[in-house]
Protein backbone atom coordinates (compact mmCIF):
# COMPACT_ATOMS: atom_id res chain seq x y z
CA UNK A 1 0.00 0.00 0.00
CA UNK A 2 3.07 2.41 0.61
CA UNK A 3 4.11 2.08 -2.90
CA UNK A 4 0.79 2.58 -4.49
CA UNK A 5 0.50 5.92 -2.24
CA UNK A 6 4.35 6.66 -2.93
CA UNK A 7 3.75 6.45 -7.12
CA UNK A 8 0.48 8.12 -6.71
CA UNK A 9 2.13 11.46 -5.13
CA UNK A 10 5.36 11.11 -7.63
CA UNK A 11 2.32 11.14 -10.62
CA UNK A 12 0.68 14.02 -8.76
CA UNK A 13 3.83 16.03 -9.07
CA UNK A 14 4.68 14.85 -12.27
CA UNK A 15 1.50 16.70 -13.64
CA UNK A 16 1.55 19.58 -12.19
CA UNK A 17 5.20 20.43 -13.21
CA UNK A 18 4.13 19.43 -16.86
CA UNK A 19 1.30 22.08 -16.41
CA UNK A 20 3.34 24.22 -15.31
CA UNK A 21 6.52 23.74 -18.10
CA UNK A 22 3.30 23.56 -20.78
CA UNK A 23 1.93 26.98 -19.48
CA UNK A 24 5.00 28.99 -19.50
CA UNK A 25 6.19 28.06 -23.51
CA UNK A 26 4.47 29.19 -26.19
CA UNK A 27 4.53 27.57 -29.63
CA UNK A 28 5.82 31.11 -31.18
CA UNK A 29 8.24 32.24 -29.13
CA UNK A 30 6.08 34.10 -26.61
CA UNK A 31 4.48 33.06 -23.45
CA UNK A 32 6.04 33.68 -19.82
CA UNK A 33 9.48 32.36 -21.20
CA UNK A 34 9.67 35.24 -22.79
CA UNK A 35 9.11 37.46 -20.05
CA UNK A 36 12.63 35.88 -18.60
CA UNK A 37 14.70 37.17 -21.39
CA UNK A 38 16.18 40.56 -20.76
CA UNK A 39 19.53 42.17 -21.28
CA UNK A 40 20.87 40.11 -18.11
CA UNK A 41 19.89 36.53 -19.90
CA UNK A 42 21.30 33.24 -18.66
CA UNK A 43 20.33 31.46 -21.73
CA UNK A 44 19.35 32.36 -24.75
CA UNK A 45 15.70 32.32 -26.19
CA UNK A 46 16.02 29.90 -28.20
CA UNK A 47 18.32 27.69 -25.53
CA UNK A 48 15.13 28.24 -22.91
CA UNK A 49 12.77 26.83 -25.81
CA UNK A 50 15.11 23.64 -26.19
CA UNK A 51 15.09 23.62 -22.26
CA UNK A 52 11.42 23.67 -21.73
CA UNK A 53 10.50 21.35 -24.91
CA UNK A 54 13.05 18.50 -23.20
CA UNK A 55 11.53 19.01 -19.58
CA UNK A 56 7.71 18.46 -21.38
CA UNK A 57 8.91 15.23 -23.19
CA UNK A 58 10.64 14.13 -20.12
CA UNK A 59 7.75 14.53 -17.50
CA UNK A 60 5.36 13.18 -20.34
CA UNK A 61 7.54 9.57 -20.25
CA UNK A 62 8.45 9.84 -16.71
CA UNK A 63 4.25 10.00 -16.17
CA UNK A 64 3.27 7.46 -18.75
CA UNK A 65 6.50 5.14 -16.55
CA UNK A 66 5.00 5.81 -13.17
CA UNK A 67 1.38 5.25 -14.45
CA UNK A 68 2.53 1.59 -15.93
CA UNK A 69 4.09 1.21 -12.12
CA UNK A 70 0.81 1.29 -10.60
CA UNK A 71 -0.31 -1.38 -12.19
CA UNK A 72 1.80 -3.37 -10.62
CA UNK A 73 1.91 -1.69 -6.99
CA UNK A 74 -2.18 -1.56 -6.90
CA UNK A 75 -3.26 -3.23 -3.55
CA UNK A 76 -5.63 -6.34 -3.85
CA UNK A 77 -7.28 -7.91 -1.70
CA UNK A 78 -8.15 -11.27 -2.91
CA UNK A 79 -8.76 -13.10 0.35
CA UNK A 80 -11.48 -10.45 0.84
CA UNK A 81 -13.26 -11.16 -2.68
CA UNK A 82 -13.09 -14.82 -1.97
CA UNK A 83 -15.05 -14.47 1.37
CA UNK A 84 -17.72 -12.46 -0.59
CA UNK A 85 -18.01 -14.85 -3.45
CA UNK A 86 -18.24 -17.59 -0.51
CA UNK A 87 -21.00 -15.47 1.24
CA UNK A 88 -23.31 -15.29 -1.77
CA UNK A 89 -22.84 -18.99 -2.78
CA UNK A 90 -24.17 -19.73 0.37
CA UNK A 91 -27.37 -17.05 0.37
CA UNK A 92 -28.05 -18.79 -2.83
CA UNK A 93 -27.88 -22.34 -1.49
CA UNK A 94 -30.28 -21.36 1.59
CA UNK A 95 -32.50 -19.79 -0.75
CA UNK A 96 -33.32 -22.97 -3.00
CA UNK A 97 -36.62 -22.91 -5.02
CA UNK A 98 -38.93 -25.23 -4.48
CA UNK A 99 -40.76 -26.42 -7.10
CA UNK A 100 -43.97 -27.69 -6.97
CA UNK A 101 -44.90 -31.48 -8.19
CA UNK A 102 -47.96 -30.53 -10.40
CA UNK A 103 -46.16 -27.72 -12.05
CA UNK A 104 -46.70 -27.60 -15.55
CA UNK A 105 -45.08 -25.78 -19.02
CA UNK A 106 -47.15 -24.09 -21.03
CA UNK A 107 -46.96 -25.70 -24.44
CA UNK A 108 -44.63 -24.08 -26.63
CA UNK A 109 -46.23 -22.34 -29.61
CA UNK A 110 -46.47 -23.19 -33.19
CA UNK A 111 -45.23 -20.82 -35.65
CA UNK A 112 -48.08 -19.64 -38.40
CA UNK A 113 -46.69 -19.63 -41.78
Amino acid sequence: MGAYIFISVLILIACVLLILVVLVQNSKGGGLASNFSGSNQFMGVRKTADFLEKSTWTLAIVLLVLSLATIFVIPRNGAQNLSVDTELRDQIDESSVVVDDNFQLPPPQQENE
